[in-house]
Parts: C-alpha cells; sequence; structure tokens
C-alpha cells in the first residue's frame, strides 16, 4: 500500500551520500542511507537519557533556567544578542546556565542538575557548533573532589547505554587508542603537567619570566600582557592537553584563569578545579565552587571593566546573582559535561555527526 508521495529518488543504493557536505546539509537523506548515522542519534539519545537517570538516582533534582538572559555571565565566551520588543531590551542567549543554577542552590535545592542549550558566537568547526548541549549540576558540601565521583559515574553509565560496554577508541595524533573507562582515571596538576612538558620543574612560585622563556622556546607567541595564570595555562594546553589519551583530571588551575573558582585550601595562587581530558578533548570541568560574595563580586567587577573596554568574552557584572551570592551560598562543588563532547568521545565522530543538525555555512 503506498501511505505517501516520493517525489524525489533516493541516492545510490551501494555509494549512499558520498559527499560530506551532503550528509550535513541533508539529514534525513542521510539517515535514510546511512546505518551509522542513525546508531549516532541512537547511542546520543541513550547516553543522555542514562546522565539524567544516574542523577536524579543520587537525588538530584532536574530544573529549567532561562535561555534569554539581560546579562551573559558564567563563562568567558562571545554572546549572541537578541532584542524584546515587549519591554524594548536587549538580552543574550545564554552561554552557561551557572549563575541561576547557584542562585537555586541559595535557595535551599542542594543538588540540581540542567541538561540544556548554550549558544556561542564564535564559529564553527569539527568540535565547536555555536549551539551545543551541556550538562551542568551542583552539590551542595560538596567540592571538586566530589565532582570526579559524579562524573566518572556519569561517562561509565552513558558508555554502557550508548555502546554496551566501557571499552571505548579514540585517535591521538593520529594514532588510534582503546580505552576501558571503567578502569581508574588519573589526577595530574597543570603545573607538574607542564614540568613534564618541559622537561623543567615548574610550580605556582615560578617567577613569570621564567615562564615567558619556555613559553618562546616552545614557539608560542607570549603576550608581554599575559599574566603568571595566562601563560601557565597556556603552556599546560600546548603542552599536555591535546596529547593525552586515557581520561585524566588535569587539576588545580591558576586562580587567575578560574574567577568564579574557589582558591585552592593549600595554595591562594592555584584554584580548585579540573578539567577531564580523554584522547586530547575536554569532555568536562569542575570547581570548588566560590561562595565568598566579597571575593566574587572583586572578581567579576574586574571581568567587567574588561568587558567594558572592549574584550566582547569578558563576563558582565550579574548584579542579581551577587545580591543572592550575599545572602550566603552552601560551600558546593559543580561540574559541567558536554554532552556533544561526551558523545564524540564514546563513537569517535565529529561534533557535525553527533549533532542531528549542526549550524553549516549557506550553501552558494
Amino acid at each position: 500500500t503506498m501511505t505517501s508521495k516520493a517525489l524525489r529518488p533516493l541516492p545510490d543504493k551501494h555509494r549512499g551520500l558520498t559527499d560530506p557536505e551532503a550528509r550535513v546539509r541533508q539529514r534525513h537523506l542521510a539517515l535514510l542511507t546511512s546505518p551509522r548515522q542513525r546508531h549516532l542519534i541512537e547511542a546520543r539519545s541513550r547516553a543522555i537519557q542514562a546522565v539524567r537517570e544516574r542523577l536524579l538516582e543520587r537525588g538530584y533534582l532536574e530544573v529549567e533556567t532561562p535561555i534569554l538572559q539581560p546579562v551573559h555571565g558564567g563563562a568567558n565566551a562571545r554572546p549572541f544578542r537578541t532584542h524584546i520588543n515587549a519591554y524594548d531590551l536587549d538580552l543574550y542567549l545564554r552561554i552557561a546556565p551557572e549563575l541561576y543554577l547557584k542562585r537555586l542552590v541559595v535557595g535551599g535545592l542542594d543538588r540540581v542538575f540542567e541538561i540544556g542549550r548554550n549558544f556561542r558566537n564564535e564559529g564553527a568547526d569539527s568540535t565547536h557548533n555555536p549551539e551545543f548541549t551541556m550538562l551542568e549540576a551542583y552539590e551542595a558540601y560538596g567540592d571538586y573532589e566530589t565532582m570526579k565521583t559524579v562524573i566518572k559515574d556519569l561517562v561509565v553509565a552513558s558508555a554502557q547505554a550508548a555502546l554496551g560496554t566501557t571499552v571505548v577508541r579514540g585517535t591521538v595524533n593520529g594514532v588510534e587508542h582503546e580505552v576501558d573507562l571503567a578502569l581508574p582515571w588519573r589526577t595530574v596538576s597543570v603545573c607538574d603537567a607542564v614540568s613534564h612538558g618541559l622537561g623543567e620543574h615548574v610550580t605556582s612560585s615560578t617567577p613569570l619570566p621564567v615562564l615567558r622563556t619556555y613559553g618562546e622556546r616552545l614557539g608560542l607567541r607570549v603576550d608581554p600582557a599575559w599574566g603568571w595564570g595566562t601563560l601557565v595555562q597556556e603552556l599546560y594546553e600546548h603542552l599536555a592537553e591535546s596529547s593525552t589519551v586515557e581520561p585524566t583530571f588535569f587539576s588545580d588551575f591558576p586562580a587567575q584563569t578560574s574567577p568564579l573558582t574557589r582558591p585552592h585550601r593549600s595554595d591562594p595562587v592555584l584554584a580548585e578545579r579540573w578539567d577531564l581530558i580523554v584522547f586530547g578533548s575536554e569532555v568536562g570541568t569542575a570547581y570548588s565552587e566560590l561562595v565568598d560574595p566579597v571575593i566574587q563580586r572583586e572578581r567579576l567587577t574586574a571581568q567587567s571593566l574588561a568587558a567594558a573596554s572592549g574584550d566582547p568574552e569578558a563576563m558582565e557584572l550579574d548584579e542579581a546573582f551577587l545580591e543572592a551570592l550575599e545572602q550566603g551560598m552552601a560551600p558546593s562543588g559543580g561540574m559541567g559535561l558536554g554532552i556533544d563532547r561526551l558523545v564524540m568521545m564514546l563513537t569517535g565522530s565529529s561534533i557535525r555527526e553527533t549533532i542531528a543538525f549542526p549550524l553549516v555555512r549557506p550553501s552558494r
């Protein structure tokens, strides 16, 4: 029985869609002709369901926060702008839900999470899409160590749900590797990672001129305006991040580059923050959250001054968030997990394959 009209023929049944651009622009044809494309969409769905179920089992409450925001905050990123005619007010598409979720923690919701879209006006490539899906979760009376346990639980559960195994494969520097996500994950401090990559001993007390010498030796374009923290992070990204294969928590970042993070309890030059790197790519990050309202106001004020001076990625001053923080926020651990990056890592695919409809350049 004919159920509907098909006015266009399908692609060649043997070759399918051979043009990579056509596979992205004509998603319906890619799904019709490629079992792999359907598998990726299904794997993404199962991974998200597993993340949600594990958080609910841990006692987290799923919430929703605004996508249209009067202040762009929660991350350093270039926002998309829009306008609401009813209030004659400029708004932003959110770059992160962080500051709203923290206000819920202030309000007594001790474990909250949101899985939703964020928007950053920063271009598109094989690992970035202007709109992307993130999980953010906050746990009162947790810290960045607590969130290590949480994210590993989520990643292992999503691998089992999406693939039926915890063994995944990925390519780093042209070499394919196999990793069992269920095995223990390493923790390496950022200073130790830089030391290992340089073959020099780097600590939080290493002088800035010495770091500049190391950067120039590596061929980095060292900006004279960079402080100690920015330069250490640049060295880390150059030396350690892209070559890391197994799941690794790179921990204790410079406080200078972590404005929403609590200072390290034993070294105020550092912050209680980690980034999770797998197959050379960041999958998630976590903090011991900065809950001191005085220090947080100082840091966000500095950010807002940078925004006023023309830095499009600097956070604006969110007075509503600061007023809530002045009410008193419990010490908390916060964690972000890139859902697109998670699916990419599990399936060995690009971001354009893991998103059903990625944003692409207009066809001519």
